[in-house]
C-alpha cells in the first residue's frame, strides 16, 4: 500500500512539474520532453524523410510553398518580438519544401520544417488557401500539439521514459511515436494526431499567423467547403465518435476566426 501511495505521489509530482503555460494557447499542457531534445530528434527526422521522398524543386509549386512560408514565418518572428515572446520560436530554423505526394496532407516540424504534400494544392487553389494550410501547420507546432502527443505517448506507451533513453532503447517505436504525433504520413481529411480542441486552436491561430503575413483569412471557409468535398464522407466517424470536429462544426468555427483574424490583417 505504501509503495502504491509512493509511487501515485512521485507520478503526480512529475506531472505537476511538467505542467506548461503555453503563450498562444494560453493552456498548461504536459511537456515531458524539453525543446532540445525535440528539436534534435525533429532535424533526424525530417532529414531522414526528405531522403526518401521525391522533394518539388524549380517549379512554380515549389516556388509558391517555399514564398507563402517564408512570408507567415517573418510575420509569426515580428508578432513573437512585438509581445515579448521569443520563446515561442526559439530553436527555429525554417525550412519550405513541396513532396511529390498525392495525399492531401501537409505538417510542420519542431523547428519550423514545414512540408507540403503536392496533392493538397488542387484544394488550396491559389496563395490564400495555401497560407491558410500552412498557418495551420504552423500553429499546431507553435502551440507544441505535438510535444503534447508525444508526452502522451512517452507517457502511455513506453512509462514515462524520457525522450533520450526511448530513443536508445526503442528508436524504432519512438520514430513510429514522432511520426504518428506530427501527422507524417496521414491525410489532412482522415485520421489525425491531434485532438478537436488542438484543431480548432490550430484553424484559429493558424488563421491569425496567415492574416499577419498579408493573406486573407476568409479563403478559410471555401477551402475547408472544398476539403469537405475531397474527403468520402463514409470514411469519417460520426463527431462524437472522432477525435476531430466534423466538416460542418469546423466551417462554422472557421467561419468565427476568420472574422476575429481580419483585426490582424495588413
Amino acid at each position: 500500500m505504501i509503495s502504491r501511495i509512493l509511487i501515485l505521489a512521485i507520478s503526480t509530482l512529475i506531472l505537476a512539474s511538467s505542467c506548461t503555460k503555453n503563450n498562444i494557447t494560453g493552456r498548461n499542457q504536459l511537456l515531458l520532453v524539453n525543446d532540445t531534445e525535440l528539436l534534435q530528434l525533429s532535424n533526424q527526422q525530417y532529414r531522414s524523410f526528405l531522403s526518401q521522398n521525391k522533394v518539388v524543386s524549380n517549379s512554380t509549386s515549389a516556388a509558391q510553398v517555399a514564398r507563402v512560408g517564408q512570408n507567415i514565418a517573418q510575420a509569426i518572428t515580428k508578432y513573437a518580438q512585438q509581445k515579448g515572446q521569443t520563446d515561442l520560436i526559439n530553436g527555429y530554423s525554417w525550412e519550405f519544401k513541396l513532396v511529390e505526394d498525392p495525399n492531401i496532407n501537409a505538417w510542420c516540424m519542431p523547428g519550423g520544417k514545414v512540408v507540403v504534400c503536392t496533392g493538397i494544392l488542387p484544394v488550396t487553389q491559389g496563395d490564400n488557401g495555401l497560407a491558410v494550410v500552412m498557418g495551420h501547420e504552423i500553429a499546431h507546432a507553435i502551440a507544441k500539439h505535438g510535444n503534447q502527443r508525444m508526452s502522451q505517448g512517452l507517457m502511455q506507451q513506453m512509462g514515462g521514459m524520457g525522450l533520450p533513453v526511448a530513443v536508445e532503447n526503442k528508436p524504432g517505436p519512438t520514430q513510429d511515436l514522432f511520426m504518428r504525433a506530427y501527422g507524417i504520413g496521414s491525410t489532412v481529411g482522415g485520421t489525425l494526431p491531434f485532438g478537436r480542441k488542438q484543431e480548432l486552436e490550430a484553424d484559429r491561430w493558424g488563421l491569425i499567423f496567415a492574416a499577419l503575413a498579408g493573406y486573407d483569412p476568409n479563403a478559410a471557409v471555401p477551402f475547408w467547403e472544398r476539403m469537405a468535398a475531397a474527403t468520402p464522407s463514409g470514411s469519417k466517424p460520426p463527431e462524437f465518435l472522432s477525435t476531430h470536429p466534423s466538416d460542418k462544426t469546423r466551417i462554422q468555427k472557421v467561419r468565427e476566426y476568420a472574422k476575429e483574424a481580419m483585426q490582424y490583417t495588413k
